[in-house]
């Protein structure tokens, strides 16, 4: 599965941007390399003409070079998709957590303000930093990384969050479910299939939620794959917090988890070793690693169906809503229900 950030589930409009400001079929027809580099200027800094365009989907997300200095990080919000309180909310946790002098990469304010505008285009500029991905398979990088993830936990447990929705069962499945089902992209002859096997999975997503019971829901990353990390010799800095919600704190944890359940074991052991460091962790919410896991797959797809009329997904995707496609997100599904009706893979003692 595909590791690109996954969108809201109720759109709204970005700061700026009017009724017909951006199509939703092309919402970047107009963000030309000239209007990138001129965004970048009105914030008082002055580009040497480098633009490298980075890989991202849901917004697009440039390195711009600046005279006499490093170059920066240009990201450009996907319009209607986060309101400006939105955004603000993400941008004021990334500076939580910086002050708290935990390596986050957080928007640099320019007069006061992090979020600006250009010509309808809401975006912020970053700090470059650099580095590689975590080696994973590594004790001591699970552990390092476990310590990093009960900092931001921490803090992020110390409020909430008043504008940013919560991942759960609900915008993570039922919503996502409701969609696909009423705009036609499940094929006649297999939405009986599709809509009994996902009807199954949610029903099996309510049980892991049951058998959790009670957790404890904080402010997190929300999307803490490898990817979203970069590994340096001084530890990992956590970049992109652009799909930061309400929920709990294992789903900052599952995706850095490999397959095997012999290894899935040890990584826990590790990762819970620095983790602890800093916040206790319920074993309870191992009950939910799978449930969450399920809930992200059914969202990937309505990703990819609600952004299917950007020019830029067919050119990237070409796999999504063919035949073949469908018949495997039922396999998929199918495969975990057995997984969900598994006790939950406890750490190695």
């Amino acid at each position: 599965m595909s590791n690109q950030p996954n969108p809201d589930t109720t759109p709204v409009t970005t700061p700026g941007s009017t009724p017909g400001s951006a199509s939703s079929s092309a919402p970047y027809a107009g963000l030309t390399p000239d209007t990138v580099l001129d965004a970048v200027e009105s914030a008082g800094l002055i580009c040497d003409g480098r633009l490298l365009t980075l890989n991202s989907y849901e917004n697009r997300v440039y390195q711009v070079g600046i005279e006499d200095s490093t170059p920066v990080i240009a990201k450009f919000y996907r319009p209607a998709r986060w309101s400006e309180a939105q955004i603000l909310e993400e941008h004021s946790f990334s500076q939580q957590l910086l002050d708290a002098e935990i390596p986050v990469v957080a928007p640099t304010a320019f007069g006061g303000r992090t979020l600006l505008n250009f010509q309808g285009f809401g975006f912020a500029l970053f700090p470059r930093r650099g580095g590689r991905a975590p080696e994973l398979e590594d004790p001591a990088v699970l552990e390092w990384m476990g310590r990093f993830l009960g900092r931001i936990h921490a803090v992020g447990a110390t409020q909430s969050f008043e504008e940013r929705p919560a991942l759960d069962a609900l915008t993570f499945g039922h919503e996502p479910r409701d969609w696909l089902l009423a705009h036609g992209f499940i094929p006649n002859d297999l939405m009986e299939a599709w809509s009994s096997t996902v009807d199954h999975a949610l029903d099996a997503v309510s049980r892991c939620y049951d058998a959790a019971g009670e957790v404890a829901l904080l402010r997190l990353h929300g999307d803490c794959h490898s990817g979203n990390v970069l590994w340096t010799d001084d530890g990992p800095h956590f970049v992109d917090f652009d799909d930061a919600r309400t929920g709990p704190a294992v789903q900052d944890l599952w995706m850095l988890l490999p397959g095997d359940p012999a290894a899935i074991a040890q990584a826990w052991k590790h990762l819970l070793a620095g983790y602890e460091q800093f916040r206790d962790f319920d074993d309870n919410e191992l009950h939910l690693v799978e449930a969450l896991r399920t809930l992200r797959l059914i969202h990937y797809a309505y990703w990819l169906a609600r952004r299917w009329a950007d020019p830029a997904f067919p050119a990237a995707f070409p796999w999504f809503n063919t035949q073949k496609y469908w018949q495997d997100r039922i396999l998929e599904l199918r495969e975990q229900l057995s997984l969900m009706q598994e006790a939950p893979v406890r750490p190695a003692r």
